[in-house]
């Protein structure tokens, strides 16, 4: 079983490419922290259970059950196939724990993506993002804009800003990403796994060149 760290800010596209990836090559697997979480509570794992308990009272689930939740990913996707990690690390502290779980279950890190993008561009990805509150689909106001300004082309329902998509916000998760995801260059560069990734451009040449980092 290999691993694939994939990092980078809000915005950089992390989500959009593992999914091409995965679409395109049926070895890969992605797993997302957010997904990883449903799923463990859904199929009642050890790790789930425990994690349910923390979400009832309103409390973070800690590092150390999300990062045994990837170990009963390891052990059920098994084999040659790769996960694909989005989401997960975000500190170095966590960065730890995710290497004790790969050791424990025979695994092997074998690269850790960087999706390197600009700030302005962050920031016009995230604040342009439009949704559709009745079916969920997704546009951006200049990237994938609507057939009718502020109203989605599946429905008809107008469009919405999410909460966190408001630009004090975004200013805000790309203040902690500085704080708390960086030193993760410096952690993967000194085991000589990091491998730097344009982040901007046509999608089809960005998902090219994380095929080539992994």
């Amino acid at each position: 079983m290999k691993i694939v760290v994939l990092f980078g800010a809000p915005g950089s596209g992390k989500g959009t490419v593992a999914g091409r990836l995965v679409a395109e090559d049926s070895t890969l697997r992605h797993v997302s922290s957010g997904d990883l979480l449903r799923d463990a509570v859904k199929c009642r794992t050890a790790a789930g259970v425990e994690a349910e308990g923390y979400m009832k009272r309103g409390e973070l689930v800690p590092d150390v059950i999300i990062a045994r939740m990837i170990g009963e990913q390891i052990e059920k996707v098994g084999g040659t196939r790769t996960l694909l990690l989005d989401g997960f690390p975000r500190t170095v502290a966590q960065a730890g724990l995710l290497n004790e779980m790969i050791a424990q279950h025979g695994a092997e890190l074998t690269s850790a993506v960087l999706l390197e993008v600009p700030d302005g561009i962050l920031v016009d990805r995230i604040t342009g993002r439009r949704v559709c509150p009745a079916c969920g689909a997704g546009y951006h106001v200049t990237n994938i804009p609507p057939r009718k300004e502020g109203f989605c082309d599946g429905c008809g329902t107008g469009l919405i800003v999410r909460k966190d998509d408001n630009l004090a916000t975004v200013k805000n998760r790309l203040a902690v990403y500085q704080a708390q995801t960086v030193p993760l260059i410096d952690f993967y560069s000194a085991r000589g796994v990091l491998r730097r990734v344009v982040g901007t451009g046509p999608l089809d040449g960005i998902v090219e060149r994380v095929r080539q980092a992994i």
